[in-house]
């Protein structure tokens, strides 16, 4: 006769983060057990994972005592949809789901409230999100010199695991080239490090990747990456573009650096540029045609690609 756990799944507006996420065990119960988790909009498949783990209640729905467990991935996808409402629908005051009823069957909202915020708001003066969602504008398509053609999208979380065997394909000679020091594949694909390359603060930096379908159907390769960073406490920014081998000679590093330039003049960026070394010569040519001036570096051994 059992039937699932009741969840509650909601979303209120704090006055320092603006709209907040919560997810937690639901039903009458709610405030006596207070087993809940908070987080931000927007979520991806993995922040929602965290945030279900921070619960008590996670641990049942994965299965107990001979129960079988919810379908996790199913909830983490729920979770995310709930968190694109709250980010596109910015009236919304607050949205709860209580209770969610989670089996290994289904899940099936029981009861749900809505509030909106007062119309005699302006529009601009609703709460603003805390964390910039996913920028899908930057998203598109590019056509190789052979005429591949490649998916050009913003970097997300999700892509670490294409990070990583990205890094595995790469030369010493390209390394080289691209951070001006020899670092080695464990240091580049260390998880630290990548958790700070592909979980990006879109307001701060945006990274593009460049990839393609592989052999194994829903698994993409990443070919090229390109990425800018912004100066802290100025307008400026710096950017920096990485191709695999394989890839080079291909126009890939010439159209993600074009594009870098395009999201530069929407963000508000004043200066763009990126120091690289002498014998470049690609890198210096690519930059060249899109407009950048070429001066002395800080050493005879680099150059600098600016553009104002």
């Amino acid at each position: 006769n059992w039937t699932g756990y009741e969840l509650i799944l909601g979303s209120s507006i704090d006055p320092q983060f603006g709209p907040v996420l919560l997810f937690g065990m639901g039903g009458q119960l709610v405030e006596l057990f207070k087993d809940r988790a908070l987080g931000l909009p927007p979520l991806n498949t993995t922040l929602a994972r965290r945030m279900m783990e921070q619960t008590k209640i996670y641990t049942a729905l994965g299965g107990i005592r001979g129960r079988r467990g919810v379908d996790l991935d199913a909830l983490a996808q729920l979770l995310v949809r709930f968190s694109q409402l709250v980010v596109e629908q910015r009236w919304i005051s607050e949205l709860d789901i209580n209770p969610l009823l989670a089996s290994p069957e289904r899940l099936i909202a029981l009861d749900a409230r809505v509030v909106l915020h007062d119309l005699s708001i302006p529009e601009d003066q609703l709460p603003r999100l805390a964390i910039r969602p996913y920028p899908r504008k930057y998203a598109g398509t590019c056509t190789c010199r052979d005429g591949e053609v490649l998916r050009v999208r913003p970097i997300r979380p999700e892509d670490e695991p294409l990070v990583v065997e990205f890094h595995r394909t790469l030369s010493e000679e390209t390394v080289f080239q691209r951070y001006l020091a020899h670092l080695g594949l464990d240091e580049r694909t260390a998880h630290e490090r990548l958790i700070r390359i592909c979980f990006v603060d879109y307001h701060r930096e945006m990274a593009l990747v460049a990839d393609r379908d592989a052999p194994v159907p829903g698994r993409p390769t990443i070919v090229g990456i390109g990425r800018l960073s912004r100066v802290f406490g100025t307008d400026d920014a710096e950017f920096a573009v990485l191709v695999t081998d394989a890839w080079q000679g291909r126009g890939i590093g010439t159209e993600l650096l074009r594009r870098l330039v395009e999201i530069a003049r929407a963000e508000g960026v004043a200066v763009i540029g990126a120091q690289m070394r002498t014998e470049n010569i690609a890198m210096r040519k690519a930059s060249e045609r899109l407009g950048f001036m070429i001066t002395a570096g800080s050493t005879d051994e680099v150059v600098r690609a600016e553009m104002q």
